[in-house]
């Protein structure tokens, strides 16, 4: 499917005349960067707002900030450790009523070193695919209750060169890589989106986007050496954007879109780039734009939400 929006829209342009007065939504990572892009975006468009994060207060000057505005909706944190099965649990506890939109945006990228969660996860699954999968799970009763939820995963492009590793998910036996690490987590992240479909019958959907480049918090266990060889550090320590980067505005629009927008309104099980849903391309030619078919392979995504499951209820 395609739509009239152009790659460079913010997430504001997105929402433009789309009124969200009453709908309720969930933002994991929404006190900073694309996240908090996000949150302004939807609060601004009526939406009551839960920025899900590790430290609630680090939310405070953009709470402050939307509730100064009329017609803002309110905005309000609460603690999540996505790592940490008891605070995901704990959260979902304390959630009340119907949840209408869920966007899986927290995220954590090339850690240097292998590091475990609590549940002896490698972080980076942990925090960005299984703690997501484990909320989005815990939380269906209240998506349920929604009659029209949607979820949205903020995946990568990073995903095309990875594909889910079964035999291993954990490195625990093959040698560990940041980017392998990372680029498997995202593709689970398309993958929740594509064995969600067995959720569509009770009205939830669920997509996965990628926001493009970005400089955010999100390179913040990227070396000095690394940012440099991606052109976005001088050799004075300066950070700046390459021409085709996205603001925070832009990369939060396609989470926007996908959460909230009636242009896609029973879209499940897709992945978008640039306000556009991806061409499906083979994942191993170094493609610098697409969604890998091992991203979206409905047998892969099967297995891989029974895997999820187990690792959950352990």
């Amino acid at each position: 499917m395609t739509t009239p929006l152009a790659p460079s829209a913010t997430a504001l342009e997105v929402l433009d005349g789309i009124d969200l007065a009453g709908r309720r939504a969930v933002v994991t990572g929404g006190a900073s960067g694309i996240g908090a892009e996000t949150v302004r975006a939807l609060a601004l468009a009526g939406a009551e707002v839960t920025v899900a994060t590790r430290r609630p207060e680090t939310a405070g000057s953009l709470i402050r900030e939307l509730a100064g505005i009329p017609g803002a909706g309110r905005v309000h944190a609460q603690a999540l450790e996505l790592s940490d099965l008891s605070s995901v649990r704990d959260f979902a506890k304390e959630w009340q009523g119907p949840l209408d939109i869920l966007i899986g945006n927290a995220g954590i990228m090339a850690l240097p070193q292998r590091v475990t969660s609590a549940e002896g996860w490698e972080m980076q699954l942990a925090t960005n695919y299984l703690g997501h999968f484990a909320l989005a799970t815990t939380l269906l009763p209240s998506m349920r209750a929604s009659g029209a939820a949607r979820i949205v995963m903020v995946s990568s492009g990073a995903h095309r060169a990875f594909p889910f590793d079964f035999d291993d998910p954990q490195f625990e036996h093959r040698p560990y890589d940041p980017w392998a690490a990372y680029g498997q987590s995202k593709t689970a992240d398309v993958l929740l989106t594509v064995g969600a479909r067995r959720w569509l019958a009770d009205g939830i959907t669920a997509n996965a986007v990628s926001p493009g480049y970005v400089l955010t918090n999100l390179q913040r266990h990227l070396d000095d050496d690394t940012m440099r060889s991606f052109g976005v550090m001088d050799d004075d320590g300066n950070v700046k954007p390459l021409p085709y980067y996205k603001t925070p505005p832009q990369g939060a629009a396609g989470s926007v879109l996908l959460a909230a927008s009636p242009l896609v309104a029973g879209v499940t099980g897709r992945y978008f780039e640039n306000n556009q849903e991806a061409e499906v391309v083979a994942g191993d030619q170094g493609e610098s734009s697409g969604v890998a078919a091992h991203a979206i392979d409905p047998a892969a995504a099967d297995r891989l939400w029974d895997y999820a499951t187990a690792a959950i209820s352990h």
